[in-house]
């Protein structure tokens, strides 16, 4: 997909991948940026608008289908059109470890990973059938396939992204719409210093160690190279972290 004149949407704008891909988009091209979070995008939007793309930050709480439908409708108001969507908005245990989460944590994860993506996606079809096809991207995680006990509800919920994604191959036919993931691993992000309030947790320490964190920028590369290869349909891309410096 050309990116020049498109209008995209990213979940969780306001920080780590989703900023990095909002700013992405605008420098590929994008003309408008949605960015959809339940905290101030400002310092995305400047970005955004540095790259000469109009941004319009909607709060949006993921896991709510009326707050869903709202940025939606938003979007198509302001812009006329929906390309591109990326379902990046996640959360974590934070710095319980499974089974010690509060249960309404637990259902917190679960909405925002899970529902969110199923929901966002399911909302954006017509969008995007309306403006001749799109290509939609999922933040999923290396989690989704090495089991994570200490995260357990997370590690479930990005297995499910996955699979979801895989399910969604016929879209491109149905609906010209793209459906792919990405899966990081360890990125450097407040999601990483959330699991042991504002620093790595001991249990992740040997992984943060090992290995050199990546950038957002680099999940964002492979986020927007999915956008652009129209051959990538229900594909499942890892984006692996470097040993760590000897």
């Amino acid at each position: 997909m050309e990116l020049s004149g498109r209008v995209a949407v990213v979940t969780g704008a306001a920080s780590g991948i989703g900023r990095a891909t909002a700013l992405a988009l605008a420098a590929a091209g994008c003309r408008g940026v949605v960015l959809a979070d339940l905290h101030s995008c400002e310092e995305t939007a400047s970005g955004v608008k540095a790259h000469r793309a109009e941004p319009l930050f909607v709060e949006t709480d993921v896991g709510d289908l009326d707050s869903l439908r709202t940025l939606f409708a938003r979007c198509e108001e302001v812009f006329g059109r929906l390309d591109v969507l990326h379902n990046n908005a996640g959360l974590g245990e934070g710095a319980g470890v499974w089974p010690e989460v509060a249960p309404e944590r637990c259902a917190a994860i679960v909405d925002v990973n899970l529902r969110g993506v199923v929901l966002g996606t399911q909302l954006a079809l017509e969008p995007m059938r309306r403006s001749g096809g799109g290509a939609i991207v999922h933040t999923a995680s290396g989690a989704a396939t090495v089991p994570l006990p200490p995260q357990a509800v997370y590690a479930a919920t990005k297995a499910g992204v996955a699979h979801f994604t895989r399910s969604c191959a016929p879209l491109a036919e149905s609906h010209g719409v793209r459906v792919n993931c990405v899966c990081p691993g360890l990125v450097d992000t407040p999601m990483v210093l959330e699991t042991g309030g504002g620093q790595p947790a001991e249990w992740l320490r040997p992984f943060h160690d090992a290995v050199t964190l990546l950038r957002p920028e680099e999940v964002a590369e492979a986020v927007i190279a999915l956008v652009r290869d129209e051959s990538q349909v229900a594909a499942v891309v890892n984006v692996e972290n470097a040993p760590a410096a000897s």
